[in-house]
């Protein structure tokens, strides 16, 4: 995805740091909001994660810092509940103004139950999603321990959060008090998914339980089954933002944007930073990577993964094509493939040093009960296959340079 810095001025005059994270072709078809959790930051690994699971789809992520959190100007002393809320309706007026009114929001733990307050004063939004959310703001104070009467008595009172000292004062207790947020859920008024996980030990799932029967349908919940509230493993903030742009799509006003991206076939993209490298073929979207032995992410496959996939691919189909037009009963085939590169045994001259070449190792399987004339034919046609004839014909790559405008 393309990350595009900016800062977004909120009310109070402080600037808000936020990135935009665009699809490929950057065209999105929708605009969405990311929430931190408390104290977090929109550099949370699972932020980022998720902003790039959604802009495969197409939806373009702006996430940002609160209010004295991260990059943001202020101090995280002067914020509380209700200037977090302000501070997403004043990123929903800034992306309508300078790109496109948001149409989902989606917080994680506190930020979850911030959109859910701040969704009913955004009239664009459609959706919201919530991640490991609490029913109300409330819940917070279990954080704050003994300090809870000091910062009544005092005034204010230093905590730490995750290792971190943070200074709370007497204001944001107020503020998670004054607030009922099942009411701004019953009366919500837009497309709801609650995703919790049941382990979640800083959020207990029965906060997503409150939610879900407060809200009106339509409303939705998914389980991050083996997830921790933080979504520290890859793999759950991927899911989550896969499902996210899934379920989403129902509920979007969508314009069916087809961007020029590229007048060729394909066009790949990589970033200032890591391997992670966008592909975009025809209407499709996908991730490449390197694993991370080698410094990457392993958020995709490898470009020779996606190579001998191509091979494996134009196998299946074509073996395919031939049995149903020979009406035979082939009920599936399986292309297994492992490229390596190897010493050319064929080199035979005395003087000749070793040298490797490379090799695609393809092994079929085919299902369903044919006789061996009709298995032998089927192989016979594996190799007349598209891109099994390119990879063995001679290849020209003429490679030109095109200038960014």
């Amino acid at each position: 995805m393309k990350s595009i810095r900016i800062s977004i001025p909120n009310r109070e005059g402080l600037s808000l740091s936020a990135k935009l994270e665009l699809p490929i072709g950057e065209h999105p078809q929708a605009y969405a909001i990311f929430a931190h959790c408390f104290t977090c930051g929109k550099n949370l690994v699972a932020a980022r994660n998720i902003s790039m699971a959604l802009t495969l789809e197409r939806i373009a992520v702006v996430r940002f810092d609160f209010a004295g959190i991260g990059e943001s100007d202020g101090e995280f002393f002067d914020s509380n509940f209700s200037t977090n809320v302000q501070d997403l309706m004043d990123v929903a007026a800034w992306m309508e103004a300078n790109y496109e009114a948001p149409q989902l929001l989606i917080g994680h733990s506190l930020g979850g139950a911030a959109v859910l307050h701040a969704a009913a004063e955004i009239p664009s939004v459609k959706a919201v999603a919530t991640i490991g959310a609490p029913s109300e703001p409330l819940h917070v104070k279990h954080l704050f321990g003994a300090i809870e009467d000091q910062i009544k008595s005092d005034g204010q009172a230093e905590i730490l959060i995750a290792g971190r000292p943070f200074t709370l004062k007497r204001h944001f207790i107020d503020s998670i008090e004054s607030v009922n947020l099942s009411q701004r859920i019953h009366n919500l008024g837009k497309a709801l998914l609650v995703m919790h996980a049941p382990g979640d030990q800083v959020v207990g799932i029965e906060n997503a339980r409150q939610i879900y029967e407060a809200a009106r349908h339509p409303k939705s919940f998914l389980t991050l089954d083996g997830a921790d509230h933080l979504l520290t493993q890859k793999k759950d903030s991927l899911y989550a933002g896969r499902m996210i742009g899934n379920w989403v799509s129902r509920y979007l006003v969508l314009e069916e944007k087809v961007p020029v991206i590229t007048d060729k076939q394909a066009v790949a993209r990589i970033g200032a930073q890591g391997f992670v490298t966008e592909i975009r073929a025809g209407r499709h979207s996908f991730l490449a990577d390197e694993p991370v032995s080698v410094g990457g992410d392993d958020l995709g496959p490898t470009p020779y993964d996606l190579l001998i996939s191509g091979l494996g691919a134009c196998t299946a189909m074509t073996m395919r094509m031939y049995a149903d037009r020979k009406s035979w009963p082939v009920q599936e085939i399986r292309v297994h493939l492992q490229h390596e590169q190897v010493y050319d045994t064929d080199a035979h001259a005395a003087d000749e040093k070793p040298r490797k070449i490379d090799q695609i190792e393809r092994i079929i399987e085919i299902e369903g009960d044919l006789d061996e004339a009709q298995r032998n034919k089927l192989m016979e046609i594996a190799d007349r296959c598209p891109v099994h004839r390119t990879l063995h014909n001679q290849l020209q790559i003429v490679t030109t340079q095109r200038h960014s405008s």
